[in-house]
């Protein structure tokens, strides 16, 4: 568990050096143990810089990118945040750290269950899991002050825009299957306003506002 607890806090002090600058996060990567959110021998990588996977032809993000997606939400540990992909549960504990709320959805049965049962046991009880269609959101929730996608898409979809409150802010990769931004979406009093963030590569975000399932995607690497 010492070795565990030195790697995790090189992984943060690695972080730290690439750029991510919101302490708040930081330190919440350094409380939430990414060891418990993945299965078999990848636990051993659990605190390699890179996406591991879980099953499901899912991936746990890379902790730079689960960092840097968490810091442009600006979260002050008021508001409501909707996630898509609940996935390994990781970045629903990153969340559930710094916010008042969570709600998560997730596709697939099976990843949504073991994540249930991690978050569970590690006091992360109050988060509100769903089983659904992703791209869809979760309208009976709806509005929140942030959303966080975890799976790419080929645009922003409008069932999230719908669901997004007044001076909200939504991070969420898109672009095609080869080749993805990750964007920043801000809901201000004169409209919508997106910037890039960076180039990522993600799994899809399957369902009728993103992908269709039998869509070609090669393996991902940064999401």
């Amino acid at each position: 568990m010492a070795d565990l607890a030195e790697r995790r806090r090189h992984l943060v002090d690695e972080l730290r050096s690439e750029g991510i600058r919101d302490e708040r996060v930081l330190a919440a990567l350094a409380r939430v143990p990414r060891e418990a959110f993945i299965p078999g021998e990848a636990r051993d990588d659990a605190y390699r810089n890179s996406a591991l996977p879980i099953g499901e032809q899912q991936t746990i993000s890379q902790p730079f990118v689960v960092a840097l997606m968490t810091q442009e939400l600006s979260l002050t540990g008021a508001e409501r945040v909707l996630e898509i992909g609940t996935g390994s549960g990781y970045q629903t504990a990153i969340l559930a750290e710094l916010s008042a709320e969570v709600v998560t959805v997730e596709r697939h049965p099976s990843l949504l269950e073991r994540a249930r049962a991690v978050l569970d046991s590690l006091g992360y009880g109050a988060v509100e899991l769903h089983l659904s269609n992703g791209s869809l959101g979760w309208p009976r929730g709806a509005p929140y002050d942030r959303i966080l996608v975890t799976a790419a898409s080929p645009d922003v979809p409008e069932p999230l825009l719908g669901q997004l409150g007044p001076r909200g802010r939504l991070v969420i990769p898109v672009g095609s299957t080869t080749q993805q931004d990750l964007l920043l979406v801000t809901r201000e009093p004169d409209g919508v306003r997106s910037r890039k963030l960076g180039p990522v590569r993600f799994v899809p975000l399957v369902g009728q506002a993103g992908w269709h399932p039998s869509e070609d995607w090669p393996t991902a690497n940064g999401g």
